[in-house]
């Protein structure tokens, strides 16, 4: 199992700033050791939050899987009126993902959460993930079930997936647990993938 998918917060005492740029404008982020593209914004992330800012993103949004908090905080900046949780299993990641929402001066709601287990019977309207996908398949599925049973009718959840890391399996996966999927951009193998619960 990777080992920024964990609650282990050995690495919390090497904080640092990162910069990269976004859509053309420098982007300045807090980050530290033992998390996911700790040192820069990674391509797959990079291709996620370039579809998903484009798209018509309201109400109650998750970044399941947070980090930082690049994915959601980003989003947010370009669509401010949503309501964002960002959701990590790792505690280190979670108090990091604060502290950048303050940066951008947000007031995001985030959860120490493995998935969506401690949000229990709550619905939100978008989930965002960059899944772990080295877990396996059998989490990543499980992110994935949850993740659907979390929407609001009509709701989707948006996922980044390399091709050669299983996005045509994913979505026969998706097909079978949501209403509609589709592709929504390809970019050096990475696939953005949309999964709608259906409207009833």
């Amino acid at each position: 199992m990777s080992h920024y998918f964990t609650t282990d917060s050995r690495f919390s005492e090497n904080r640092k700033k990162i910069s990269f740029r976004f859509l053309g404008v420098l982007e300045t982020f807090n980050s530290s050791d033992g998390l996911f593209s700790k040192d820069t914004l990674d391509y797959g992330s990079r291709v996620l939050l370039e579809t998903v800012v484009n798209l018509d993103i309201s109400g109650k949004v998750a970044d399941l899987g947070c980090g930082i908090g690049v994915i959601g905080i980003l989003v947010k900046k370009y669509h401010p009126e949503i309501d964002l949780t960002m959701i990590d299993v790792n505690e280190n990641a979670v108090s990091i993902s604060q502290l950048n929402s303050q940066l951008y001066g947000q007031n995001n709601r985030t959860i120490v959460s493995f998935g969506l287990n401690n949000l229990k019977g709550e619905k939100f309207d978008y989930i965002l993930s960059n899944p772990p996908i080295r877990t396996g398949k059998k989490v990543i599925y499980q992110l994935f079930e949850q993740s659907i049973n979390a929407l609001n009718p009509g709701g989707k959840l948006i996922i980044v997936i390399r091709k050669q890391q299983g996005a045509q399996s994913a979505i026969k996966y998706l097909e079978s647990i949501s209403n509609k999927v589709e592709v929504l951009n390809k970019d050096s193998g990475y696939w953005i993938i949309s999964a709608q619960k259906s409207l009833n």
